[in-house]
């Protein structure tokens, strides 16, 4: 059988990052996609579907430090139905997608302006406290300027418009 599921969207909240006994990272969020289409009539129709993910591991501690509501992302993933009883003693069930590759689609800089009890910040700043996982400096040698080329000049040519097939 087969499984896959491919969405780009938006997160509806912020990343929830857990860790279980284990130690390993569990990272729940939701995402909103869209699909535009004309209906029997020609109108054009928006719909837009909410759908729950969560990631693991490493990536998702990667999500939850430079992921924020509003982010546009790309998943990749398979769909799985969750199970539950509610508190009333309701079986309940969604569909959600576990998360086996994730892509940030936003450009450095943008998604800034979203703050809720919080002053704005980037979503791609440095870690505080801790070091960055930046390539080291290179090593001091003597800057090279790139030679120029001379401008090339281009051929013109003496076509009548008599000549042109179209």
């Amino acid at each position: 059988m087969f499984n896959k599921v491919i969405l780009i969207g938006n997160l509806t909240r912020d990343v929830e990052l857990r860790y279980l006994p284990s130690g390993q990272a569990l990272a729940k969020c939701g995402i909103a996609t869209n699909r535009r289409f004309k209906d029997a009539s020609g109108a054009q129709k928006d719909e837009t579907m909410f759908v729950d993910f969560t990631v693991w591991g490493r990536s998702a501690e990667v999500a939850n430090q430079y992921l924020r509501k509003g982010s546009r992302v790309l998943l990749e993933g398979r769909l799985v139905l969750e199970q539950w009883t509610d508190q009333s003693g309701q079986k309940r069930s969604k569909h959600s997608i576990t998360v086996e590759n994730l892509k940030m689609l936003d450009r450095k800089g943008e998604n800034e302006g979203y703050t809720q009890g919080a002053p704005a910040q980037s979503g791609y700043s440095q870690p505080q406290g801790g070091s960055s996982y930046s390539q080291p400096a290179p090593q001091s040698a003597p800057a090279q300027q790139p030679k120029q080329q001379p401008a090339q000049e281009l051929p013109s040519i003496d076509i009548d418009e008599d000549e042109i097939p179209f």
